[in-house]
């Protein structure tokens, strides 16, 4: 399936107890167990359209539709060509760090502290202090106007 685009199409175990001999056939086992290769699927309605391209006993390419019900169908994974199909460890590329540049002409340095809250000329913040004092009990009660 590397070489092509395509689904690879697994279904539920009692499915393909269900289906017995009639989809043996089109099955291909792999790592996750028996799958069909479809070169396209169509998910509309109540069947799964699935159509697989195979070769006659004489060599001859055909285009077959295999069509099950959806409530089949487990998973449906797709392949492209430009990627590599399967499941495995996804290992990280590790990338140099290097210091990154300024910005421009007034970045600060990268060893400068960062600032949260931008400094006033009044030495105090301009958002106001919350208040501590609790609201007596009967005021409490009451919902907002």
């Amino acid at each position: 399936m590397n070489e092509s685009n395509g689904y690879a199409v697994f279904f539920f175990p009692q499915a393909l107890e269900a289906l017995g001999d009639a989809i043996k056939p089109y099955l291909q086992d792999g790592p996750l167990g028996q799958h069909v290769l479809c070169n396209e699927i169509d998910t509309g309605g109540a069947l799964l359209e699935m159509t697989i391209q195979g070769l006659t006993t004489d060599g001859k390419t055909v285009m077959l539709e295999l069509m099950v019900p959806g409530s089949m169908v487990r998973m449906v994974v797709s392949s492209q060509s430009d990627a590599s199909f399967g499941f495995g460890p996804r290992i990280p590329i590790p990338i140099p760090l290097t210091e990154l540049p300024a910005l421009g002409p007034t970045a600060e340095p990268a060893q400068a502290s960062p600032e949260a809250v931008p400094s006033s000329a009044a030495d105090e913040s301009p958002a106001s202090t919350p208040s501590t004092a609790t609201p007596a009990p009967e005021e409490a009660a009451k919902p907002a106007p």
